[in-house]
Formats: C-alpha cells, structure tokens, sequence
C-alpha cells in the first residue's frame, strides 16, 4: 500500500488550488486514490488528509458515504449484480449463480488471482432493463446466465480490455483549469456583503 504518487500529489495540489477551501476537493482526491492503487489504502487516506488538512476520520467518514470508493482491496473488474425487486424477479439470482460458478467464489469473494470481486448491488437505476449488472460501472442490460459467463471469458481474455478499463479508472477526461480560474471568485472568509442577483427582466429571463 501506498501514498499518492509524486505525479498525483502534483495533480491534487493543482485541483485543491481550484476551491476556496482545501477540504472542499476531497472527493476529487479519492478518486485520484482510487485511480492509483483501484481503491483507496489506508495510506492514501492519510496523505489526503494532510494534503486538504483534515483528519483521516473525517476522509474515511465520507468517503464511505458513497458507494463507488472502496476502502479495502477489489479485483481489477469489480462485478455488481442488481439485486433489488426488479431484477430480482427478472432472474438477478440466476446471475449470481452462474458467475459464482464461472469465478470459483461465492458473493462477496475475490478471485486468487485477484482479477476478479463479486458483489450483489442495490438498485442501479435501469428497472426497465432488468436483470442488469455493471462490470466497474459498466452496465451490462438483460443480461443471462449465459452471457454472465461470456462476459467473465472475454474479461479473463483480454477482449474488453478497450472498453472496460480497470477498476478505480475514471471514466472521463480530466480538465485543465488554468490557475487564475477555480471554484469561486472570492475566498468565502472575504465575503463582506450580500450576493449580487442577476435582475429578471419583465419577460421572466435575466438581464
């Protein structure tokens, strides 16, 4: 387990930089984490929590609010299988199954190799394409057992490699904030006066 990289350390500081409060990028920086090592150590989290000059509780605190960030190790393809109502009755069990038998682990298990983690999800908001599952967010819609088991070969072989990157990568394309923009023109602790409001002009638009 690791730190932040020098390289990441340099990318955080740049993105701390855009906000009036250091704390204010700490989602940013566990997805950094995430990115580096496919989820967040426990030295990650301590590095951020000086990097933003926070307690490493109150890294840990939210960062497991949310369900993407993942504060012990997973696979390099993490398997949600829905489990709510929908899928459930749809066949989301099935599923289960056959991936359990095609990884050789049960629910909740990660393979020897360390390839692959499969969990039950809760509801991923795709009712109307049940059963569904994501591969590292990655929807997978009406999905069989028999396609369950195609999925996991062309992962184990390398032929999604193009469109299902590793577990922790972001999905994204990073911006370049130049320095003199960021979040907020002004420092919050310089704020001395009401907001400025945009005045509605008689059409109901701004002016």
């Amino acid at each position: 387990m690791a730190r932040l990289t020098d390289e990441n350390v340099t990318l955080a500081k740049e993105i701390i930089d855009r906000y009036p409060r250091a704390k204010s990028a700490l989602i940013p920086l566990l997805h950094i984490a995430q990115e580096q090592d496919g989820w967040v150590t426990d030295e990650a989290m301590r590095h951020i929590a000086e990097l933003i000059g926070v307690t490493p509780a109150e890294v840990l605190g939210t960062g497991t609010f949310y369900e993407m960030f993942k504060f012990e190790p997973v696979g390099r393809y993490l398997i949600n299988v829905c489990g709510t109502m929908s899928c459930a009755l749809l066949g989301a069990d099935d599923l289960m199954h056959a991936a359990e038998e095609e990884l050789g682990i049960h629910e909740g298990g990660t393979t020897d190799d360390g390839m692959f983690t499969l969990h039950r999800a809760e509801c991923q908001a795709a009712c109307t394409e049940a059963p569904c599952l994501q591969v590292n967010y990655r929807y997978r819609f009406r999905t069989t057992p028999v396609e369950v088991r195609q999925l996991i070969s062309d992962l184990r072989n390398g032929r999604l490699d193009d469109e299902i990157p590793p577990h922790g990568t972001l999905a994204r394309v990073r911006q370049h904030i130049p320095a003199d923009k960021g979040v907020g023109a002004v420092d919050p602790s310089r704020v001395t006066s009401p907001p400025e409001w945009i005045t509605a002009s008689a059409e109901g638009g701004a002016s």
